[in-house]
């Protein structure tokens, strides 16, 4: 399990940040602030039929899946490695979720999609089979990348979209010194390790920092929060619904321009032929 981070927070800060008070972008109109209530109190919902208890970060163990990827994390790094030779050509987050332009607008948070809502990652997924393989053994996932960060980068104070996703990191290449490339997520501060497995909830106010000289990588996954029956069933309908939102067929037009461009350019026109 990732080491805690020596990192103090001053005592008028706690309250706030083990809060999933939104703190970028908040709604103005009265249209907004209503959706917002009802947001609200969708997740006051969640955590009340939580098989989990609310919490910022879990224990790895509570998740019977992860212990069968940790044990094939190199597996997944062999293939991460195959795909960091276009690492420069990768996108950027934002420029495929415009949303995270609220948090980062340059070039060092690249993203190689695997499985996304409303996604079709195919192309980048037929690079990585055993990677897929094994996202196959997570209940419920939604969301799976490559997530690299570079050196001296920094990711604001921010919250995920809805507790009724957790979040799984595994680490694959991890800069030193590993206490420089570090999460905060509520009052908590983590770093990751290679192979190692971090599960927390992303609706809690989370920040990042890169602090060291070499790229930090990350098979980034979100998947359904287990949550008591009928509502896990329910919870995972509406997670699938989330494809039709605006937001989310957006960001699948964007990855499928992005793969039309890079699979058709010169450069991988040798793979293409010896897929053929």
């Amino acid at each position: 399990m990732s080491m805690t981070a020596e990192s103090p927070i001053a005592p008028a800060d706690l309250a706030r940040l083990r809060s999933r008070a939104h703190t970028l972008a908040l709604p103005r109109s009265l249209l907004g602030r209503l959706g917002l209530a009802l947001q609200n109190a969708l997740e006051a919902w969640v955590v009340r039929v939580s098989r989990l208890p609310d919490t910022p970060v879990y224990d790895p163990a509570d998740f019977p899946w992860v212990r069968g990827i940790q044990s094939q994390w190199r597996s997944i790094r062999e293939e991460l490695e195959a795909v960091l030779v276009d690492r420069d050509r990768m996108p950027s987050f934002h420029e495929i979720l415009k949303e995270v332009g609220t948090i980062t607008r340059d070039d060092q948070w690249k993203t190689y999609f695997l499985i996304g809502t409303g996604m079709d990652c195919r192309e980048n997924a037929r690079r990585c089979p055993q990677t897929m393989r094994l996202l196959e053994t997570i209940p419920g996932v939604c969301t799976a990348f490559f997530s690299l960060l570079a050196p001296g980068k920094h990711i604001p104070a921010h919250r995920g979209a809805y507790n009724g996703v957790l979040r799984f990191h595994l680490g694959l290449i991890v800069p030193q010194p590993r206490e420089r490339c570090r999460i905060r997520i509520a009052d908590q501060f983590r770093t990751w390790g290679e192979g190692e497995a971090l599960i927390f909830d992303d609706s809690f106010n989370h920040e990042v920092w890169n602090d060291t000289d070499g790229w930090r990588a990350v098979l980034f996954v979100d998947f359904a929060r287990p949550l008591k029956a009928p509502w896990d069933w329910l919870n995972r309908r509406l997670i699938r619904m989330a494809a039709l939102a605006p937001i989310l067929r957006e960001a699948g037009a964007r990855q499928r321009e992005w793969e039309r461009r890079f699979y058709q350019s010169p450069e991988k026109s040798g793979d293409q032929d010896a897929r053929v």
